[in-house]
């Protein structure tokens, strides 16, 4: 006598690499605006307590899976995109004025601001009057953001407190940019 245990692959249990390709599906979705963040939320839901892999298929089947072909399209937009970015960087770089670095011996820090004392002053209206600080320490460069209203940047990154900075680094204060360069 022969008995058979054969059941329907539609009544299988969805396993784990299942799951998480449906969640990558969905979170895609979202990222593409197909999917809206509630709709999501409820689809994830609903694909963690699946108990059919048809249940997963039914979540994702108005979901485009990206293929080979999207991947190659989307991988690209993002190096384009990135190429840009630095190529306006480096034209930007090259038509910024330069910022002399104060001789080391100076011994003191070079403030930086739209107040009258300041070292460097700068009068635009995205420049605080008390707004940066640059000095020697440790033989390092240091630029230190006093609290200013608009920000001290350093190739892009904004200044949280202080920093290490060095010839060629694009400084900003406010909308004010500068190339820093050595004596």
């Amino acid at each position: 006598m022969t008995s058979s245990f054969e059941f329907p692959t539609s009544l299988a249990r969805p396993s784990d690499a299942e799951r998480d390709q449906a969640l990558k599906v969905l979170r895609d979705g979202v990222v593409m605006g197909r999917l809206s963040h509630d709709t999501f939320i409820r689809r994830m839901e609903l694909a963690l307590s699946a108990r059919h892999a048809d249940e997963l298929a039914a979540l994702t089947a108005d979901l485009p899976t990206e293929g080979r072909f999207s991947r190659l399209v989307f991988g690209t937009v993002e190096a384009v995109s990135g190429f840009s970015e630095r190529l306006r960087r480096a034209w930007q770089a090259e038509r910024l004025p330069k910022l002399l670095l104060p001789h080391p011996s100076a011994g003191r820090p070079l403030s930086i601001g739209r107040d009258p004392a300041s070292g460097l002053r700068l009068s635009h209206e995205t420049v605080s009057r008390v707004h940066a600080e640059l000095s020697r320490q440790g033989g390092m460069w240091i630029l230190k953001d006093l609290g200013s209203t608009n920000g001290t940047s350093v190739n892009g990154r904004r200044v949280i407190g202080a920093t290490v900075v060095r010839e060629g680094d694009q400084v900003s204060f406010g909308q004010v940019a500068f190339r820093l360069a050595a004596h």
